[in-house]
This record gives C-alpha cells, structure tokens and sequence, in this order.
C-alpha cells in the first residue's frame, strides 16, 4: 500500500508539471497565476509520500517540513489566483494580513528545530510496517489556524462569486468552490483521524487539475447551447437550421408563424420558403432583399443563408435567417424623401433639384434648356400682415401650381423662402400662357384672400456644363428689370446684365483705393437766396474713374446702398466737405456746404458720434455743414432715428429734409421731424397735367413750411419763369440748372466771385 500510494503520488506530480507547461504558455492572462498555484501543490505532495515511505527519521522530518510550509506557500498562490479568476479587486489591507500571518506560520515552522515547539514524529506500526505518525504542539496549532483562516476568506469569496454572478460564470466558480471544500473535508478528517497517511494529497493533485481546466479549458457548453436556444428562440427574425443534407431540423417561434407549419414539423418548412422567396440553395452563402406587394402594402425582408462548419472544416449544416426589415426601409424611404425634399411644398430640396438638373441637362446637351427662377413679390408683408399659417399656404399653393401640368422632361422645386425653380424644355415654355395665368392671381384661405405677384427671371442655358446654382443666379439676375413692374410677370437674362453686375463689383472693389486717391471727390451746387446771392451749396458726389471717366451718382450709389459701401463714400465726402470750410473760413466764412446722409448710414454707423468727431477735429462750427436726410429715414426704425436727428440738433447741426414730394411725403413726418430747411423737388411739377392744381398744392406746402417755422429750399429750377414763379410763392432758396450746375471746388470759388463781382 505504502508504494501503491507514493507510485500514484508520484503520477499526479507528473501531470501536474505537465499542467504547468501548458499554462505557462497558455495566452489567457490568468496562465501564470494557474501555473504558480499548480506549482504550490506539488511541494507538499511530495513530502507527504517522504513521509509515507521513509523509515528513517531525519527524512520524515524534511517531509513534514516540506507539507508545512508547501501548505503555507499553496495559500499565498491561491489567494493570488483568486484575485484573478474572480476578477475582483485586490482588497490592499486584507491582502497583507493573509501574506503577513502566512509569512509568520513560515518562520515559526522553520523555527522548529530549535524549540520543537511545533510538532515532532512518533513510531508507530500500521498494517504491519513502521510509519512516522505527526505529533502536534502549540506551533502546529497556529499553522493550522492560519491556513484555515486564509482557506476560510478564499471560500467566502467564491460562495459570493458563485451566488452574485450569472449562470455562465457561476457553474466554474461553483467548480472550485466545492473542489475546496471537499478537499478541506478530506484533509480536516485525516488530521482528526490520527492516521499516518494522508490521502487528502490525492485531493491536491485533482484539485490541481480542475484548476487547470476550468480555469483556461471549460466551457459551459450544454448551458451555453441551452441559452442560445433560448436566445435564438425569442429573436424576431425567424431562423432555420438545416443538417448536411439541407433537410430542415428546427425552426424558432417566428420561423414557425412565418412559415405556418406545426412545431415540431419543420421538413416542410423549406418547400414554403423557397415557394415564397424563391430558390433558397443555389449558392452556398448569400444575402438577398426580396419585397413582397406593391405600393404601401409593400413588405421587405432580407434573407441570409450561412453555412455552418465543423471543427475539421466539413460543412455540418446551415441555417437560414429571414428578417422582416420594412418598418426600417420604410424608415430609410422616409429618410431619403426628407433629404431630397421640401417638408412644406413635397416639390424637391435646393441641393436635390440642382442634381437633377445637372444629370437632366448633361444627359440631353444638345436640346434648349431654360432655368426659370420664381420669385413672390413682397412676400415678407403676407407674413407679417395675415400670419406665417397663411403664407405658409400660399407656398403651397404657388408649390401646387408650379407643379401642375408640367410637360415631360421637367423638374422643379423650392429653393428656399419664397423662391421656386424649374428647369424645362424651351420648346415647352409658353410666355404668353404664363403671362395669363400670373395676371391677376388670387390666393385665397377662408376669409383672407391675396393679389400674388409673381415674377419669373429666365435664363436660357448656354453652357451645359455651367454650375446650375449659376445659371439660378442669371435667372434671378434678370428680374431686377422688372423688380417693380406689376404688369410685367417675366424677365429674360441677357449677357448685358452680367456685365453690369460685373461692373458694379469692380467699383465696389475700387471703392476703397478710389478714396484713397481723392478719385472721389464732392461737387458744388450753389444755392442762392432771392436775391441771387450765394449763400451756400450741395455737395453731390462724383467719381473721377481713371478709365471710364466722370461717373455720377447713378452710376454707383445705388450699388453701394445695396451693398453697405455707402456708409464707407459718405465718410470721405463729409471729411473732404469739412476740408473744404476749413479753407473757406478765411475767403468764404459766410457759405455753408450741406451733405447727404443715406438711410443705410444709420445701419452701418453711428452718424452723430461720426459727424460730431468731424466737426471737433475741424474746428468749425456745426451750423456750416448742413446736414440732408430723406424722408425714407422714417420709414423704418422712426424712433430710432429719430433719436440721432434730435441729437445733430441739440449739437447745433441744421437739418434739412431732401426731395420733398418726391417719395411718400407725409405731414406726420413734418410735424414729428425737427427740421430746418424742407428742401422741394422740382420734378413735383413734372408729374401734374393740371398746372393750376400743381401749383396751388406747390403754394400750400411753401405755405405750410413757412407756418411751421421751415425754410423752403426748391431744388431742379431749370428756368427763369421757374425761378421767377417761385419766388412770387415766397419760395427763400433756390437750387438748380438755371442757378448754376454742380462744380468742382475751384468752379465753384470762380462762380461765388463772379457773383459778388456782379
């Protein structure tokens, strides 16, 4: 018996270094620690077969000793390897109370020798041979404490691990968990049983094995397969298993009901399938979309098939997966619809209408194409006067009749706010059609009903490999030609306006160095009193274009009110105005000069810190720059404005409201404004056929400027019956052509002399 055992021994140790190798090379990060613990097994195997075999002393004591402290060193290893097999945290202040007691159980057992305080051998005779049987003293009794201790924290950590943790895991902690327990069994009734051998080592060297599997090998496989099936079984896409021979094996719950056969009956299962979507095992892998129905009540499915192989790579079977994925194409329709498409009108996106355009063009190149940009007339007041729920309708009525009727090979959508865009055959376009149909268009929505204007700018493509968003551009190009014509509904684009647009931006782009070079400059208008004497003038602008020559104001003025560089020309004609009285205060310190002060000039700075820093600088007194505003100012931000005009006053600045009668005069406007000078526009006169009516309404307002404290300024007097009239009115200043046309400043100094000559 004694050599059966040490011969078996002997084995496990053997199995247990195999054990060892493998999980030294083993990739799994936990390999070294199993490795280690499996290591810490064999010392003590060892010297429990020294014991059983020896019959001499000396060497049942170097066994014992070798038990003792192997018994210590398992310990250390696994409560190390539980720490990575739980992957938990390592606890620090727990972790050295189990390494410090088991360093200390260490030392006393080595410190045996010297006190014999820890155990010592008896002979005894046992099945009829000598054994060394183990006497235990107080130092034997803290081993075991400690060794139990440690043991004791380590089955509480698996005990938790084994309850807390899912199914999958809580099979292999269970695994050790009992393994220890059986093991503590066994070695607790060897050391109450007082027997000289101790079988609980063959418990090590399983225990030892086990750890090797579980630890790097096991895997739950029936739960595993159990799990799948019921996870398979409580998918939505239905599944089919189907064995080497393509016979179908299994069908989950949404296979069935798709499939309408019995459970259990799953041989049928594919003649319905391939009935329904088709050969199903033509090739050997695939991915197909099938839809079934047409329309809305259409439905789509993807359907996979996968082969399934063994682990010699041999084909074992396949499975089938249908999903039914028409929620989300259905979804992705949505999705492709709102991307190419205008959620308030349903007509076609910015972006999406230009791709058709292109490929519509580019695929018939030599065919007439007209780009025909629609534009809603003062759109902003249907907004703002009937509500955004009507002019949103109006889009989409205006939406409804661009789309209607529409000849083949066009396409058409909205490009944003109130602007739609088509693109069609020339031959298709009838001018006279449409020019009928926007004549007198009403849009009506219960109680409200609206005059739509629409205008259409038409750009015939010349270029098809023109940018679209270009050809857009000349199309809306060419309604500024008919921006306020209420008779006119369409505008053709010709080059002579891209060269105009091309004009204004180089000026614009000259603008700065222009002012620069004093190509800018102020021309005199003289401005007499009754009695003919000069007593002051208009600066009008004038640009001295190193190319083009003399350019006036309508040249440019109305590009730069569009674009802002008003604001930036005012400034330099202001300060070249206050340059001017600088030089005048010694020859003409009796003239005044007035500037103009365009509307947009309160958007783009603050005109009273401006025109006060000016004067500062100058040193010139405020009432020698007189100041023009048009009654546009008021029309919109009144109070505002308002504010600065009040402002200019107070700082001593005369005011001066220019063209009078010229625009949508207002006597609300006279009674708020603070004015000085009403300055009356001769081409007033022009307009009338009844000349006796023009002039009476012409006395009223001389009339009414005199009563409310203004000076009456008429500007445009062409003739001297003109002149001549007026100043029988009561007219006190006068300006204009018969007076004298503006003038550069050495013109004018000439004229003011020859005046006072006279």
């Amino acid at each position: 018996m004694r050599k059966a055992f040490a011969s078996l021994i002997v084995v496990l140790a053997a199995v247990l270094c195999v054990c060892i190798f493998f999980a030294r090379r083993s990739r799994k990060p936990i390999g070294k620690s199993v490795a280690a613990l499996i290591a810490s097994l064999i010392p003590p195997m060892i010297g429990n077969m020294l014991i059983i075999v020896t019959q001499d002393h000396l060497v049942a004591d170097i066994g014992s000793y070798m038990y003792f402290l192997g018994m210590d060193l398992i310990m250390f290893f696994l409560a190390r390897f539980t720490v990575r097999y739980c992957d938990i945290k390592e606890i620090k202040p727990l972790s050295i109370l189990i390494y410090a007691l088991l360093l200390a159980d260490a030392v006393q057992i080595l410190m045996n020798p010297f006190f014999h305080h820890a155990f010592d051998h008896e002979t005894i005779m046992f099945d009829g041979a000598v054994y060394y049987r183990l006497v235990p003293h107080l130092g034997q009794l803290f081993h075991r404490l400690a060794v139990y201790g440690v043991l004791a924290i380590i089955l509480t950590r698996f005990t938790v691990m084994t309850v807390r943790s899912p199914r999958v895991d809580a099979e292999r902690y269970a695994a050790i968990l009992l393994a220890l327990i059986i093991i503590a069994i066994w070695q607790t009734f060897y050391i109450f049983s007082r027997t000289p051998i101790d079988r609980s080592m063959i418990g090590f060297g399983v225990f030892g094995l086990l750890v090797f599997y579980f630890a790097l090998y096991y895997k739950p496989v029936r739960l595993l397969n159990r799990m799948m099936a019921g996870i398979v079984g409580e998918m939505p896409e239905a599944l089919f298993f189907f064995d080497k021979n393509d016979k179908c094996i299994w069908a989950n719950d949404p296979g069935v009901k798709m499939t309408g056969i019995m459970p259990g009956e799953y041989a049928a299962a594919k003649d319905i399938l391939t009935k329904r979507f088709g050969m199903l095992d033509v090739e050997e892998q695939w991915t197909r979309r099938y839809m079934e129905g047409r329309g809305e009540e259409a439905r789509y499915y993807e359907i996979q098939r996968r082969q399934v192989q063994d682990r010699s790579d041999l084909i074992a079977g396949s499975f089938i997966c249908v999903r039914d994925d028409t929620e989300e194409q259905r979804k992705h329709a949505k999705e492709r619809y709102m991307a190419t498409h205008d959620p308030l009108t349903g007509l076609f996106n910015r972006e999406y209408l230009y791709e058709q355009i292109r490929r519509m063009i580019l695929a018939r190149p030599e065919r007439r194409w007209l780009i025909i940009f629609h534009n809603i007339k003062n759109f902003k007041i249907v907004n703002e006067i009937f509500g955004n729920e009507f002019g949103d309708h109006v889009l989409r009525r205006v939406a409804v009749w661009i789309s209607s009727d529409m000849p083949e090979d066009t396409v058409y959508g909205r490009l944003g706010g109130d602007t739609f865009g088509v693109c069609m055959p020339a031959e298709d376009f009838d001018p006279d059609l449409i020019e009928s149909a926007l004549t007198g268009a009403v849009i009506r929505q219960g109680s409200i009903e609206y005059a739509v204007q629409i205008h259409l700018g038409i750009y015939e493509v010349t270029d098809p490999e023109m940018d679209v968003s270009v050809m857009f551009d000349r199309a809306r190009l060419a309604l500024s030609t008919i921006q306020d014509n209420y008779q006119r509904h369409i505008a053709w684009y010709d080059d002579r306006m891209r060269m105009n647009v091309i004009r204004q931006q180089q000026l614009s782009g000259q603008l700065t160095d222009a002012i620069a070079k004093q190509q800018v400059v102020p021309y005199l208008q003289p401005i007499t009193d009754r009695t003919g004497r000069v007593i002051g003038a208009e600066a009008l602008v004038r640009w001295i274009h190193p190319e083009r020559g003399m350019l006036y104001p309508a040249d440019f003025v109305p590009v730069f009110e569009e674009n802002g560089m008003i604001a930036e020309m005012d400034r330099a004609i202001w300060r070249s105005v206050c340059e001017i009285l600088t030089e005048w205060r010694e020859t003409h310190p009796e003239l005044f000069i007035s500037v103009n002060i365009s509307p947009k000039d309160f958007y783009f700075m603050d005109v009273a810190q401006k025109i006060k820093a000016l004067i500062s600088e100058f040193g010139l007194p405020p009432e020698k720059l007189r100041l023009e505003i048009t009654e546009s100012v008021m029309m919109t931000d009144e109070e505002k404005h308002l504010k600065v005009i009040n402002e200019l006053k107070d700082a001593g600045f005369l005011v001066e409201m220019d063209d009078f009668g010229s625009g949508y005069s207002s006597l609300n406007m006279l009674k708020d404004m603070p004015l000085d000078v009403l300055k009356i526009d001769m081409k007033f006169l022009s307009r009338s056929t009844e000349e006796t009516k023009t002039r009476r309404i012409l006395q009223g307002i001389v009339d009414l400027a005199e009563d409310l404290g203004f000076i009456s300024l008429i500007e445009g007097v062409e003739t001297e019956e003109q002149y001549q009239m007026l100043a029988d009115m009561g007219c006190m200043l006068f300006q204009g052509y018969f007076i004298a046309r503006p003038m550069d400043t050495g013109g004018f100094e000439a004229f003011v002399r020859n005046e006072k000559a006279e």
